[in-house]
């Protein structure tokens, strides 16, 4: 049985031969697996979603953890959403486990980089996500890991969400956010998706602030990421979003505001500044409500158009920046330092 979630349905198509007239009834069985829904036993495909072990909950917010074959885990949280009298869920998933690019204000940090995830277990975090919390209606891979640094599975990912015949995602509704991968956005611009929304965790005012708090930037300076974006094929009506974790003594102060406006200037783009979510043994407390109203003015008198992210389940560490238990860091390295013996044939002799 060919598993759907690594598979667009022209691949299901060509590897199955349908005919015509099968073709409607597999593709029913496609859209309907990818939702979460039971295989039949007339169709020969499956959904190999990773069972949810854990469900964390504050408020509507749901966070949930699947085990994965090798025994790690993968963390995404369903996000209520509201405007204008319309409510929706935001879903966000995760592209690794762990991350390599060691921000010192992120929890997923401070596993380090475990593994990347397979494209299945990407689109299964969506499908367990449809399945058990209803519709989604927007994608963000804002979890743990950095998508850029696992460019062909996210990439693949994404065709398989977007696909018409499976679970139709409109570009707008998806988003990928990256430390600012130079080299990565660049690959994305030539993909040509211009519906595709592209967030960049920007953090700080200045190279000296952000390659304190954020390593890469010691590689790709902030220079050389504004060039990438400035070259991105953003539509007429689209923005980039920046993303600006607001730390209480590090980026908060009122010349930091100034020089991120001056920074932006030549884009088009819009500052979603997050109230920073303390992670585990974190140096920095939360900001206080009026420093962060305070960072807000600043920019909004400066010119610059901006928003606040509302926190979301610092409680149970699951708003942003808090995902990642460090446990499976231990189990990981535990597991590379003692390999399980080869099992034994049936004639007592090691498989080779």
């Amino acid at each position: 049985m060919l598993d759907v979630l690594d598979r667009e349905f022209c691949e299901i198509d060509t590897a199955l031969g349908l005919r015509p007239q099968q073709r409607k009834l597999v593709r029913a069985a496609y859209r309907r697996l990818l939702h979460g829904g039971p295989p039949t036993d007339d169709v020969p495909l499956r959904a190999d979603i990773r069972p949810v072990v854990r469900t964390l909950a504050e408020g509507e917010l749901r966070k949930f953890v699947q085990r994965t074959a090798d025994g790690l885990e993968i963390e995404s949280v369903v996000v209520p959403m509201q405007r204008r009298g319309g409510q929706w869920k935001t879903l966000c998933v995760s592209s690794q486990i762990g991350c390599a690019r060691a921000c010192r204000f992120c929890e997923t940090a401070q596993l380090g980089l475990l593994r990347d995830l397979t494209v299945a277990e990407i689109v299964g975090q969506v499908a367990a996500a449809q399945r058990d919390y209803g519709k989604v209606r927007n994608v963000v891979f804002m979890g743990m890991g950095e998508p850029l640094d696992n460019f062909d599975a996210v990439v693949k990912a994404l065709r398989v969400l977007m696909d018409p015949a499976g679970l139709s995602f409109a570009g707008e509704r998806l988003t990928i956010s990256t430390v600012g991968r130079v080299d990565g956005i660049r690959r994305l611009a030539r993909l040509g998706w211009r519906r595709l929304n592209l967030a960049v965790s920007l953090n700080a005012p200045n190279d000296e602030i952000r390659s304190r708090i954020m390593p890469h930037n010691r590689f790709e300076p902030m220079g050389e990421l504004r060039a990438a974006l400035l070259d991105y094929p953003l539509r007429n009506c689209q923005y980039f979003m920046i993303e600006y974790v607001l730390i209480p003594g590090v980026n908060d102060a009122h010349t930091h505001a100034l020089e991120l406006v001056e920074f932006l200037r030549p884009l088009k783009a819009v500052v979603n500044v997050i109230p920073y979510n303390p992670r585990t043994h974190s140096p920095w407390p939360a900001p206080t409500e009026e420093s962060v109203v305070r960072f807000l003015n600043w920019l909004e008198s400066a010119g610059q158009v901006c928003k606040r992210r509302l926190t979301k389940g610092r409680g149970q560490m699951a708003a942003c920046g808090q995902l990642g238990n460090r446990e499976l860091r231990t189990a990981a390295r535990r597991a590379a330092a003692h390999p399980p013996t080869p099992a034994a044939d049936e004639h007592g002799e090691r498989a080779s």
